[in-house]
């Protein structure tokens, strides 16, 4: 009981700073509803950190509106966490997409421009469905082309694939943007929304996932104690 009162006041702290569009928790989320516990505790490599990995899509419109949330949500965690990204290999064209990005992980160069492959689908509607249109994209981008596609056709990138593959089935993802917590839990926008009492607009589904996160993220430290 101490440990959920606990993690209950932390809780309402780091809301505070939450956009006043998202609606507060009433309660405690509760497992099968607010989030999903899975039958299987996956490995994590975070140490005394909490890992929090995101399955997303580049072409996804909820994954283009989530990102710019959870990734100033990943920053104010600071060292609470580790933060790490998946691209999943379902849907059209997503097989060039993923392999952008694990090029551009690979290269170093992923929060560089993360946020521009974003930009070039969504808002400039670049395709970006085969290999070369992201060629020409990185060109235009001012990456060297001939070291990009050495990357983006290596073993080391081959590897990424077959790993968030493995991912992707370990954590059930069969839809996203949704975010795995110390390899127990799992949150997103959309299961906040069918958790809402009341129907809400995208922004507070999201914004009420970020405060799932926040409660698991804490949940999960303090059983690490």
């Amino acid at each position: 009981m101490r440990l959920l009162q606990t993690l209950q006041t932390l809780l309402c702290a780091a809301a505070i700073g939450l956009s006043a569009a998202a609606p507060s928790l009433a309660a405690e989320p509760k497992n099968g509803a607010d989030y999903l516990t899975l039958p299987e505790v996956q490995n994590t490599d975070a140490g005394r950190a909490v890992e929090v990995t995101e399955f997303f899509a580049y072409a996804c419109p909820h994954c283009n509106r989530f990102e710019p949330l959870i990734a100033a949500w990943a920053r104010q965690q600071g060292a609470n966490i580790v933060f790490k990204r998946v691209h999943v290999s379902s849907g059209a064209g997503a097989q060039a997409q993923q392999r952008l990005f694990y090029t551009l992980e690979a290269l170093g160069l992923l929060e560089q421009h993360h946020d521009r492959v974003f930009a070039a689908i969504h808002v400039e509607h670049l395709r970006l469905a085969n290999d070369e249109a992201v060629f020409d994209w990185a060109a235009r981008a001012g990456i060297d082309k001939a070291k990009f596609i050495a990357a983006y056709r290596s073993f080391g990138v081959q590897a990424k694939l077959r790993r968030a593959g493995t991912m992707m089935a370990a954590y059930r993802i069969e839809a996203w943007p949704m975010v795995a917590i110390d390899g127990r839990f799992m949150a997103s926008p959309s299961q906040s929304g069918e958790a809402a009492q009341a129907p809400q607009t995208e922004t507070q589904m999201q914004q009420s996932a970020l405060q799932v996160m926040d409660f698991l993220v804490l949940r999960a430290k303090a059983e690490k104690k």
